[in-house]
């Protein structure tokens, strides 16, 4: 996936969401950011849960996964944060052209 556009799924409780996608845009691991609202229902603890969590989009590339993985388990409440990278296969060449030429920048 290394210099391939990529987009990485990671929930987050609400009051933290906005916190992680901004740092991650400042630190140049994202082109874009997208946080929308989710129900989650999962199984923690032998426990199942039920909660409310922001879902991000996170589009970046594979030359950065492993940094943006670091930063964003440094930085999420969650012993086990969610962090999903699937591979972008197609897509407006323009856009894809943005995201490669957005990341990288720090802020």
């Amino acid at each position: 996936m290394e210099g391939k556009t990529i987009v990485v799924l990671c929930t987050a409780p609400t009051r933290d969401a906005e916190r992680i996608a901004d740092l991650i845009v400042r630190k140049g691991l994202a082109a874009c950011v997208n946080i929308m609202g989710v129900g989650s229902i999962y199984r923690w603890e032998g426990e199942i849960q039920h909660e409310r969590e922001e879902l991000m989009v996170i589009k970046t590339t594979g030359e950065l996964l492993e940094s943006l993985t670091e930063t964003i388990g440094g930085a999420h409440p969650y012993a086990v944060p969610e962090i999903i990278a699937l591979p972008v296969v197609g897509g407006h060449a323009d856009y894809l052209a943005w995201v490669g030429e957005s990341v990288g920048r720090r802020e």
